[in-house]
């Protein structure tokens, strides 16, 4: 259970989160329609005839999008069931053209499931399962514009029909990091399935964000509702708002009324925008024109086949194969990574040396140049070369960081900077005992030191050794060479 907790004049609070995320399918085609779903395409440009409602247009389930949405529910352990319906929701709104959006209410695709998390990135083997009530598949409203023209509103029905997933939580989280967890979780998880892109900041994913306020162990309080929130920070931040206004609301004797709320990203606040005491009869009824989804072995069998390795597996490999848990974490978390990680493993890198060395010099440099891993200068065919030859002795760890930032500005193979810039780390004795020998003359003072007892000295010695030499030496071969000489 979490501990957080809101601590009001009167006592401790307790806040009761749930999560309604609405992912855009990644396909071919819209729910009902072959209209495409290009994000940013000019208005009114990816409209077919059924999705601008015009007169005998009949809606045709799009088998992708189906298939999506049951290899979704397969990742996250949920039922799948194999007869679902199609139900109209109906209201009016200028940008519904039908006049009625076509959804799953009373017997929707995907049953119950749950997703496990880690809301302390620092302590990943702190979990929590946060429950999925259901997933439903329903189309996406189109676009009122309002700042097109100064006394009228236009229309863009590009994203009428669009599919989307409505994934819905139980009301199991109880703090802000708990949330921001599960909506990471679920985004990775839904990316590395491939059945919606993630990218919140083109609308592609966002959530209703549900928030009340109890007394620890009371009932549940009365719940708001803010609407389409589209980063996980800012699904953190309204909840944060929203929990403490009201418990300010309710400490102040006042009482909560269920209504709905938009999030002002530019504030961190919450504000009313429509209540839901007098909730609008939607008059759900089977859709007439579809007929119900019944979902045979063969199909679920050919879904189940095509899922990926998901993260949680994916991590447990890593950490099998000795990673550490923190860095297992880091390198799922984004199914770019992943991939990425796992291509570098396959070119025959060892993985301990190999994820020490991606959560350090390669995020580091990557973070530096402000690119993201599937941007990288260097792939990790390079990579793994350039494993290889510290892992071989022909460079030492300070060598191989000059290697990597040449391969970063030029993209040539560390095989070739090695030989060019003749930047080979040196094992033969001859040449580093010569040097060993020099130092020890140039430093009589603290030879004498060392010798007296002042063993501290060593690294004094081991350091003006690979300055001499340029930081070529082998550091192994210079420590024994080094204890003989000083005897």
């Amino acid at each position: 259970m979490s501990d957080y907790r809101i601590q009001g004049a009167t006592g401790e609070w307790e806040v009761v989160i749930g999560l309604e995320v609405h992912a855009q399918v990644t396909s071919n085609a819209k729910l009902f329609s072959g209209a495409a779903t290009a994000f940013g395409a000019e208005p009114n440009t990816q409209v077919s005839l059924v999705d601008a409602a015009m007169p005998g247009m009949l809606p045709v389930p799009n088998r992708e999008c189906i298939r999506q949405a049951v290899r979704t529910g397969m990742a996250i352990g949920a039922e799948i069931n194999r007869w679902s319906r199609f139900d109209r929701k109906n209201y009016f709104y200028a940008d519904l053209p039908q006049g009625y959006q076509i959804s799953q209410l009373y017997h929707p695709l995907v049953g119950e499931g749950s997703v496990e998390v880690a809301p302390d990135e620092k302590n990943p083997d702190a979990t929590k399962v946060i429950g999925v009530e259901r997933i439903h598949v329903e189309q996406d409203a189109g676009k009122l514009m309002h700042d097109q023209h100064p006394t009228r509103s236009y229309v863009d029905l590009n994203r009428s029909g669009v599919a989307l997933m409505e994934i819905v939580s139980r009301p199991d989280m109880r703090s802000p990091a708990e949330a921001g967890a599960y909506l990471r979780k679920l985004r990775a998880i839904l990316r590395y399935v491939g059945s919606c892109d993630g990218n919140m900041e083109e609308g592609s994913m966002r959530a209703d964000v549900n928030v009340s306020v109890r007394r620890p162990g009371d009932e549940f309080g009365t719940r708001t509702e803010t609407k389409n929130v589209n980063s996980v920070r800012f699904v953190m931040q309204a909840i944060e708002h929203e929990a403490n206004r009201q418990v300010d609301v309710l400490e102040a004797g006042g009482k909560i009324v269920q209504e709905t709320r938009l999030f002002n990203p530019d504030t961190g606040t919450t504000r009313s925008m429509r209540s839901k005491e007098d909730a609008h009869d939607y008059r759900y009824f089977p859709d007439p024109d579809l007929l119900p989804l019944e979902l045979d072995e063969a199909f679920l069998d050919d879904c189940r086949a095509s899922l990926p390795e998901l993260p949680d597996a994916k991590r447990k490999r890593y950490e099998d194969a000795g990673i550490t848990p923190y860095n297992a974490g880091v390198l799922t978390a984004e199914v770019e990574t992943a991939r990425w990680f796992d291509t570098l493993l396959s070119a025959g890198a060892a993985p301990v040396q190999a994820s020490n060395w991606v959560a350090s010099e390669l995020f580091g440099a990557l973070n530096r140049l402000g690119k993201g891993i599937e941007e990288s200068p260097v792939g990790p065919e390079q990579a793994a070369e350039l494993l290889a030859l510290v892992a071989d002795g022909t460079l030492s760890g300070s060598l191989a960081k000059q290697v990597f930032e040449i391969m970063l500005d030029t993209g040539k193979a560390p095989g070739a900077i090695v030989e060019e810039r003749g930047l080979k780390q040196t094992s033969d004795t001859g040449a580093i005992e010569a040097v060993i020998a020099d130092v020890l003359a140039k430093n009589p003072g603290q030879l004498e030191q060392y010798r007296g007892g002042k063993v501290a000295l060593f690294g004094f010695f081991v350091g003006q050794t690979m300055k001499a030499m340029g930081g070529k030496a082998n550091p192994a071969v210079v420590n024994d060479l080094l204890k003989k000489a000083l005897g």
